[in-house]
């Protein structure tokens, strides 16, 4: 074989090497991206009664997902679907979250978000949502930001022009509110009260006059401190139910009156977590105006206008400002009186 020929087998034997070489790498990129693609597959499911679903990735956007108060099977479908979907899941306890979504096969990451470490971490995840990310906020139960971080990450979110929606789901409020038995056509929700006895008992003398079904979170520690200071500040025969553990193994409903609800608890050791309904108060009875008339004589001979006005209308629950014009007016009268040595 000549020099020529030698040289022009290895030109060809080196094209044809070039060739395959380049033909396993198309190989190589294609068997890689059907990986991924199939690891993106993976991400993205959920299994439910041991058959997989298949998801889609979220569009970018801060997404408020309710999860269940206790029974894990009270998830809904599209939270599955948002959690397989999104690219981070930033919640309070990466524990509580985590056997949520080992329950369903979700292989999202989690990244943990609460009170404690919330204003460290905001600016990460508004960078992330920047990005494009597709994030999901939790809390351990419940709906999102009752009673639970997650308002500045929504505010800070919404002003930057992100994507905010929610995901509806268990709601411990309203769970408890349905099954106490109290009216449901107004309430208010009072979160936690203040732990400390004065704070607290100022608090409730701020509820006391609502015309609504109250609604509150207490810890089992605190529950009969607290639901003797409701007997105290609302009233003793005031009707509530104090719901416990609700979709649980273990929940349980007590209804009565507040004085009796705080006597049965004082020697118990309650554990969980705690709603507390109160019904509204009831309507004070109307009065005659000769009888609100006495009563506001009375207290203008022991206050100040201002502290009668105010005494008198939490008695008669009248509106403070027609008791004021009363008072304005009574009072002028007894100075006519006395000018004139009428017996006062």
């Amino acid at each position: 074989m000549t020099g020529k020929e030698t040289e022009a087998r290895v030109d060809a034997m080196s094209l044809s090497t070039r060739h395959r070489s380049r033909q396993d790498a198309r190989q190589d990129g294609q068997q890689e991206r059907h990986q991924t693609n199939r690891d993106e597959e993976v991400l993205r499911s959920f299994v439910i009664a041991d058959q997989p679903i298949q998801g889609s990735r979220l569009a970018p956007g801060l997404y408020l997902v309710a999860t269940p108060i206790g029974n894990l099977g009270d998830i809904t479908l599209r939270a599955l679907q948002a959690f397989a979907g999104a690219d981070l899941i930033a919640c309070e306890d990466t524990r509580v979250t985590r056997k949520l979504l080992d329950r369903y096969a979700i292989a999202t990451p989690l990244t943990p978000y609460h009170d404690h470490n919330a204003a460290k971490a905001r600016p990460g995840l508004l960078r992330r949502l920047a990005e494009g990310a597709a994030i999901a906020l939790v809390s351990d139960a419940g709906t999102p930001l009752i009673s639970d971080p997650g308002f500045k990450l929504v505010r800070a979110a919404q002003d930057a022009g992100h994507l905010v929606t929610a995901l509806p789901g268990p709601s411990a409020v309203l769970t408890a509110l349905t099954v106490a038995g109290l009216p449901t056509d107004q309430f208010f929700f009072a979160g936690f009260l203040p732990p400390k006895q004065a704070a607290r008992r100022a608090r409730i003398a701020e509820l006391a006059r609502l015309p609504a079904t109250l609604a509150l979170f207490e810890s089992g520690p605190r529950i009969a401190a607290t639901l003797a200071d409701l007997a105290a500040g609302l009233g003793a025969n005031r009707e509530a139910a104090l719901c416990r553990e609700l979709t649980k193994l273990h929940e349980e409903v007590r209804r009565g009156e507040l004085a009796r609800l705080a006597e049965a608890c004082a020697g118990d050791e309650l554990r969980g977590e705690i709603v507390v309904v109160i019904a509204p108060p009831q309507a004070p009875a109307q009065m005659g105006a000769a009888e609100s008339e006495g009563l506001l004589r009375d207290a203008l001979e022991r206050l100040s206008l201002k502290d009668a006005v105010a005494e008198v209308a939490q008695l008669t629950g009248k509106r403070r400002r027609e008791i004021y014009q009363s008072a304005l007016a009574l009072q002028k009268t007894v100075k006519k009186d006395a000018k004139h040595g009428a017996p006062r």
